[in-house]
């Protein structure tokens, strides 16, 4: 089986797309780890669901030492506290993320379509909480990336010309990282733009619903 980039190198991936000065909330799983990835002097305002605003990098298993319960974000992570954070409740939150202040939300998904729909809250069998927050950010963000693997751990697509799951959103991806791939919706279809090294374009293809458009500069995931 070929290799795949791992949840580390997902997230670094991701971590790219942050400029100096963006305000970005971090969705549970994958996307959490973003906060491990900037680099020194980029300063990225990391913002929870649950009212924080500007902490630190999330806290792993094996630095259980560091943990202040008081610092917890919306996805049940222990984040470090930085210097100017700040926390608000959860109205302001949702005031914040409705009212465009995001410049980028990174979320998990069980599925995306080939226009940029979205599906990541309710899967058949499951009983789902409910929508959240998610349908808040995925409309109130500048920008929404996903981060999720390409395929489900049984072989079945999640890169599809139609959604199958509840929506979370409609057209409202802008870009797709996933354990093989980059990819961007477009008004005319999915672009492919960066590979997983090993990885051809017809590979992923095979493993993707909809026809991929190659980018004219595709190339090899760069970190």
């Amino acid at each position: 089986m070929k290799e795949k980039l791992s949840e580390d190198i997902m997230a670094l991936r991701a971590s790219k797309e942050f400029h100096d000065g963006d305000v970005v909330n971090l969705g549970v799983g994958i996307p959490n780890l973003c906060a491990t990835f900037i680099p020194e002097g980029r300063n990225v305002m990391f913002e929870s669901e649950n009212g924080a605003l500007g902490y630190g990098g999330i806290i792993m298993v094996d630095e259980f030492e560091k943990v202040e319960i008081q610092y917890i974000d919306a996805g049940g992570r222990y984040f470090l506290p930085k210097e100017g954070m700040s926390f608000f409740d959860m109205g302001d939150s949702f005031g914040l993320m409705r009212g465009g202040r995001l410049d980028i939300t990174c979320l998990g998904a069980y599925q995306v379509s080939e226009t940029g729909d979205m599906a990541n809250w309710s899967i058949p069998g499951d009983t789902s909480i409910g929508i959240g927050g998610g349908m808040d950010l995925v409309y109130g963000a500048k920008r929404v990336i996903v981060l999720m693997e390409h395929v489900t751990k049984t072989g079945e697509l999640r890169v599809l010309k139609e959604c199958t799951y509840p929506l979370t959103g409609k057209e409202c991806v802008n870009l797709l990282i996933t354990d093989i791939a980059v990819i961007e919706p477009t008004k005319k279809g999915l672009v492919l733009k960066e590979y997983a090294p090993g990885w051809t374009a017809e590979e992923i293809q095979k493993l993707t619903e909809p026809k991929l458009i190659l980018a004219d500069d595709l190339k090899e995931v760069e970190l």
